[in-house]
């Protein structure tokens, strides 16, 4: 099914809210000729510091606009079971009694430390669904590693507890549930404070940020992320880890300036995070990257890109993407968000042959992604109805239901 477009979404909630497109206008700052358009069907897609106008001036969250990728689907009925138990494992049941502790086998902190990994892992390439089939477990037995054994083996467990909590979070933003995500990541604070890694808080710190982001708080996801960005400086400064850490806090911040419209000051951040990733191949890789700040120099360029389309600066886009070498280390969902932005900027500049080229390419990486993005399916309407239709746009078209 195709996701519903932008413009109606924006009409719907417009309506809820009782406003007119002219008392929305006057709400959000945006002008009542770009919501016109965009409900009437004649605008595909906005810039996103306007998408963060007009969800404050709706009142609600960004994420009822921006239409991400769903790990469950979206139809208005009760959580499904699975969800339930990731909710369940976030905040157990009050004045429960303790659960009985597994054989010694099953709380080998190695063990789960693999499983984390694995987990993550599986997070960045949008398995979602059997994530939450192994997110209860790995937080029970995470939390019982963190109350057993010596002071030192609690702690190690706490950090377990944290970065199993630190991925509900993450998990629950994907599925547009940021209380729950707030609700996990508080709970992953409170254990990083507890734990033996010094550099676990600023990494919540920074799920944190990105939760408000979504919310549209962009002030409080921005000072959040140079605040933690600060002590990381301070603390942990000349480790690989520190730098992936303290990186991707420094561009979490730009993320929040850029969608508060502030494009020079987040430009500057990115720059400065840039040269800092150049200093990652002359350091001692980290123990496990998969349980670090996602931070290199492809990962800072491809987000640098992604600004750029956001900002409509698609020469500048397509400029910063050349000779872009995507690392091992960097997530499948880095690239296709890569490919989807390169395609916008090439619809940008009319060049609807390289934007196919780049949609064909991101419908072999990931062919169910693209049903459920609103960028994606702004794309493809604006491609089919510009003045020339390359080959190859039909069968995607099609394949979206955007042919109509």
């Amino acid at each position: 099914m195709a996701t519903e477009h932008l413009g109606d979404r924006i009409g719907k909630l417009r309506r809820l809210a009782d406003l007119t497109q002219e008392g929305l206008s006057e709400r959000s700052g945006v002008s009542v000729d770009v919501i016109r358009k965009l409900e009437q069907h004649r605008k595909h897609s906005a810039r996103l510091p306007t998408l963060h106008s007009l969800a404050k001036g709706l009142g609600v969250e960004l994420t009822s606009l921006l239409g991400d990728p769903p790990g469950v689907p979206s139809s208005g009925d009760a959580d499904p079971p699975q969800l339930v138990a990731v909710r369940r494992a976030i905040m157990p049941p009050l004045f429960a009694p303790p659960a009985e502790p597994p054989g010694p086998e099953k709380l080998s902190l190695p063990l789960l430390r693999a499983e984390l990994a694995d987990a993550w892992t599986l997070y960045h390439a949008a398995g979602f669904t059997r994530l939450m089939g192994l997110l209860p477990g790995i937080i029970a037995d995470a939390r019982l590693l963190a109350a057993a054994g010596t002071a030192e083996q609690r702690a190690a467990g706490q950090a377990a507890l944290g970065k199993a909590l630190q991925l509900a979070g993450h998990l629950a933003v994907r599925l547009g549930k940021t209380d729950l995500a707030l609700s996990a990541l508080e709970r992953a604070h409170l254990a990083a404070e507890e734990s033996s890694d010094p550099l676990l808080a600023p990494m919540v710190a920074n799920s944190v940020a990105w939760a408000y982001q979504r919310q549209a708080r962009l002030d409080d996801a921005r000072h959040l992320a140079v605040h933690a960005a600060d002590g990381v400086a301070r603390e942990q400064p000349g480790t690989a880890e520190g730098i992936r850490v303290w990186g991707g806090l420094l561009m979490s911040a730009a993320t929040s300036y850029a969608r508060g419209d502030d494009y020079a000051t987040a430009n500057d951040l990115m720059v400065e995070a840039e040269r800092a990733a150049g200093r990652l191949s002359t350091l001692p890789p980290p123990e496990d990257g998969r349980l670090v700040s996602v931070f290199s120099r492809s990962s800072v360029r491809i987000e640098r890109v992604r600004l750029a389309v956001q900002h409509e600066r698609p020469e500048e886009a397509l400029v910063l993407a050349r000779g872009i070498r995507i690392s091992g280390d960097t997530p499948p969902s880095w690239r296709t968000w890569l490919l989807l932005d390169l395609a916008r900027a090439h619809t940008d500049l009319g060049d609807a042959a390289g934007a196919v080229r780049m949609l064909e390419r991101l419908r072999r990486v990931a062919p169910g992604w693209m049903r459920h993005h609103t960028l994606a399916m702004a794309i493809v309407s604006d491609l089919w109805n510009g003045p020339t239709r390359p080959p190859g746009l039909r069968r995607i078209a099609e394949s979206l239901g955007v042919t109509g």
